[in-house]
């Protein structure tokens, strides 16, 4: 088999640039669909119809519904139509961008996304997370292509909730020791084939850049300042981790996030923070070395990322509820079998319970 990478056409980063997205959207295109909240229209609208004046592209705004489902994308794809478009643009978060590269896709015309978080790895992908119209999960889109262009404008990104940012560094976390997972087992990717070369030297270098620059970054978010460490972490948030996530593969860390799924105490927390404490149960399932356990942990509990089922909303772990958690993660089409080991419901559920505890020991509590 192949060793596969897939990354976006193009990645462009820094402060100011969505007032720049006029020039770089009319090499795609004459007449752009913008997909956008009210909201969003409303703190950056005015700056993209401001870039657009010098631009040979037309543009016509249309406000996002708030669900990536096939309802919503149909509609979308209908107004792409009408007014005969041919690129579409997603401003916002996840869920308008996956619902724009899903419009894009349905009529074979170019699509650029500009995130206003850094929250996860999604925005450079080649996959649409689809749902029902009232918010449960449907199914994936497994798309052609990655994105033709991914700006981030860090002066917007910078001013979002701070704890959005953390959680996409608690999504990056896992992204080194799953690849690293996936290239010992040989596993196959999510872009079709084995893991490269390049793809392992991304992921760590996100690995590290993490562990460099993420409490500065965290700090310089919280006073208001947009940094040289921010300015790092949402590369690695969104490129490194993007890029690593595609071409290096899924293993333990998303599989048990997406078992903590099932327990209904844990819906209020963001997808990356789930990640982070699935992140160290992988590792408790490896074994590492304690001393490289300790400085995750405690890089965790710097940030604020949950290190224990509690922080998590577990009030009462239970055998019950972690058995269904660790049965969930252990599904036969789930990404826990890329481990280089044999996993089972027996041993996800041990390392849940060690990880909770490793977790309160180094709280203290």
């Amino acid at each position: 088999m192949a060793n596969i990478l897939i990354s976006p056409g193009k990645y462009v980063q820094g402060a100011g640039e969505m007032g720049n997205l006029g020039k770089y959207a009319e090499k795609y295109g004459k007449k752009a669909l913008v997909i956008i909240t009210a909201s969003g229209y409303k703190r950056c609208g005015a700056v993209v119809e401001e870039g657009f004046k010098d631009s040979s592209a037309q543009i016509v705004f249309d406000y996002f519904n708030g669900e990536c489902s096939k309802t919503e994308i149909s509609r979308l794809t209908a107004v792409v139509e009408k007014e005969n478009c041919d690129m579409v643009i997603g401003i916002g978060g996840g869920k308008i961008l996956d619902t724009a590269k899903a419009v894009a896709y349905y009529k074979s015309v170019p699509v650029l996304v500009c995130p206003t978080i850094a929250s996860t790895d999604a925005p450079c992908s080649a996959l649409s997370v689809i749902y029902t119209d009232d918010g449960v999960f449907e199914e994936y889109l497994f798309l052609p292509a990655n994105p033709n262009m991914v700006l981030m404008d860090t002066e917007i990104i910078a001013k979002s909730p701070v704890r959005l940012t953390v959680s996409g560094m608690g999504d990056a976390l896992a992204t080194y020791f799953e690849a690293r997972a996936c290239q010992r087992s040989g596993a196959v990717t999510c872009a079709g084939g084995k893991v490269t070369s390049a793809a392992m030297a991304l992921a760590k270098l996100c690995f590290d850049t993490l562990m460099d620059e993420g409490v500065k970054a965290r700090l310089a978010l919280e006073a208001g300042a947009c940094t040289p460490a921010v300015e790092k972490i949402i590369e690695a948030n969104t490129l490194l981790s993007g890029i690593g996530f595609e071409s290096g593969g899924l293993a333990g860390a998303h599989a048990i996030h997406n078992g903590f799924t099932v327990m209904e105490e844990c819906h209020h927390m963001y997808h990356g923070e789930k990640v982070a404490f699935g992140t160290i149960t992988q590792l408790v399932l490896e074994n590492i070395p304690a001393e490289e356990l300790e400085d995750i942990i405690d890089w965790c509990i710097e940030l604020g990322l949950p290190v224990t089922l509690k922080e998590l909303g577990v009030e009462e772990a239970t055998d019950e509820k972690l058995m269904a958690v660790a049965e969930a993660a252990c599904a036969d089409s789930d990404t826990l079998h890329n481990m280089p080991f044999e996993v089972t419901p027996q041993t996800v559920c041990a390392a849940i319970r060690a990880a909770d505890a490793y977790g309160r020991y180094f709280l203290g509590e």
